[in-house]
């Protein structure tokens, strides 16, 4: 009987260990992310727009606003990078929210858009998007919300979900010089946007360059500053978003 019970300590012992082993892995990956580098500068260009920065999300707000965006940033990168294409974005009159993710992964807040949808009722056309992971988790949220939402917004990502047959408006954006991106993931998934689908390339444009948190490991060269390949991406948004 003792030995037995000696056994099964040691069993669970190792098992113990092993979670611990692998909690401490999680942590130390999610420690390492990209953060925000925002140029001050460029940043008092918008100075109209309301920006509220809150632990749960950064929202620029160019007041009165019918169309909204909420932009699910990419893996491991810090949601204020996408401040500047936030300001952008509103500055053509759609609120922007860009949801801070836990751990930085939209994996683990696919439906963080439903509170926000619900928090501003005031909204008449609701769009969610995002960049790289981000974008597959917004993808997944609007297969499961089309009464919510009236469209998605991909940036340098693809759809896992299948969402073909879904009254959606689609627009993909990628960068002609991102070497991030799975070209063969991005193709295969194709299938599953909608027929018709937007789908526009920023020559030049590199992963990074849809926000702003300097270089990214694996990237190819920006031939365009990080600034003009988001000016880009946002007045497609707007056009894509505000024409009906």
């Amino acid at each position: 009987m003792q030995k037995k019970l000696k056994t099964v300590y040691v069993i669970l012992l190792g098992v113990l260990v092993a979670a611990i082993l692998l909690v401490g892995a999680f942590l130390l990956y999610v420690s390492d992310y990209y953060h925000a580098e925002v140029d001050r500068k460029e940043r008092a260009m918008f100075s109209d727009i309301r920006v509220l920065d809150t632990d749960d999300a950064l929202i620029a707000d160019p007041g009165n606003a019918k169309t909204a965006l909420i932009l699910y940033p990419g893996g491991k990168v810090d949601h204020r990078a996408y401040e500047m294409l936030a300001l952008r974005i509103a500055q053509a009159g759609i609120l922007c929210i860009v949801p801070k993710m836990p751990f930085n992964l939209a994996v683990f807040g696919i439906n963080r858009a439903e509170r926000y949808i619900t928090a501003h009722p005031e909204i008449e056309h609701w769009y969610v998007g995002g960049h790289s992971l981000g974008g597959s988790m917004a993808a997944g949220f609007a297969a499961k919300h089309v009464p919510m939402v009236d469209g998605l917004v991909l940036l340098a990502s693809y759809a896992v979900d299948d969402i073909s047959s879904l009254p959606l408006k689609v627009l993909s954006i990628t960068a002609g010089n991102d070497t991030v991106l799975s070209r063969e993931s991005y193709e295969k998934y194709k299938t599953n946007l909608p027929e018709g689908f937007t789908e526009l390339v920023i020559e030049g444009g590199n992963h990074a360059g849809f926000a702003s948190y300097g270089a990214q490991k694996g990237d190819g060269t920006a031939t365009l500053t990080a600034a003009e390949q988001q000016a880009a991406v946002a007045e497609a948004i707007a056009e894509f978003c505000l024409t009906r």
